[in-house]
């Protein structure tokens, strides 16, 4: 069955069309687990390298850079995840530079969550790596599954969070606030903890996306993209993650 998720769908077709050679070349030409692992392993050393220069220089009092650094990692970093989705074969070029971008843009975000709550940026990277962990043991005992149903369930969840997130911000260009990027409420709380979750089983499909692609005999090259597709999900999750702490933490102060 074709996924209806628009990087699924892309890995599939690039595998496709690659998997004849794939098969006809020697089983180190292919993708495997462990590989995909370790350049999962690298983007986020990569992706933590840039964050921690941004976050000591703003820590340092460079408070300056705050903003070019979220306009650089943030627009780059999206420039370059698309071309990486709609042109999966540039992923090992393109994975590493997304990264390097989004580490810009973590460190100064992280950098500001930190000047407000001191360490609730490590809290929150805990969690995640807590969090990613409980996932894969759900998904490797086979609790939960990418099954037919949850892939639409999650396309379903995702699509209407863009659309939430959108126009949230178009609502803002015409003075419409919603509240729910700067409320401590428990609504706005709620809303974060499902957003959350919904990035959290997202690794599902991630989990999924690499053992279809093992399965499927893939080139070398896809592991790339799958630990870039990794990758993605962590950021978000992080940051859904680190507004929620820093929610529940400005409750606690008011």
């Amino acid at each position: 069955m074709r996924s209806n998720n628009p990087m699924l769908a892309r890995f599939a077709d690039a595998t496709r069309a690659t998997v004849n050679s794939a098969i006809a070349g020697t089983r180190s030409d292919t993708m495997t687990v462990s590989g995909t692992a370790t350049k999962a392993l690298i983007l986020l050393a990569v992706l933590s390298f840039s964050a921690a220069l941004v976050w000591q220089k703003v820590a340092a009092g460079r408070t300056d850079l705050v903003m070019p650094a979220m306009l650089v990692g943030g627009i780059g970093g999206f420039i370059v995840a698309l071309i990486a989705t709609f042109k999966p074969q540039t992923a090992p070029y393109t994975a590493p530079i997304y990264a390097a971008l989004e580490g810009i843009l973590l460190g100064a975000i992280s950098a500001l969550y930190n000047a407000r709550f001191a360490g609730l940026p490590q809290q929150a990277v805990l969690l995640t790596i807590g969090v990613a962990a409980g996932v894969f043991a759900l998904y490797h005992f086979k609790v939960v599954r990418a099954t037919a149903g949850f892939r639409r369930m999650m396309i379903s969840a995702m699509v209407g969070i863009m659309l939430f997130y959108v126009g949230s911000m178009v609502l803002g260009f015409f003075g419409v606030n919603i509240g729910y990027f700067t409320s401590n409420g428990t609504l706005a709380i709620v809303i974060n903890l499902v957003i959350a979750g919904v990035a959290a089983l997202n690794l599902v499909l991630d989990f999924d996306r690499i053992e279809e692609g093992v399965r499927m005999g893939a080139p070398k090259t896809m592991e790339w993209f799958s630990a870039f597709g990794l990758l993605v999900t962590l950021i978000w999750l992080y940051l859904e993650l680190l507004r929620l702490l820093s929610r529940l933490q400005g409750r606690n102060n008011d």
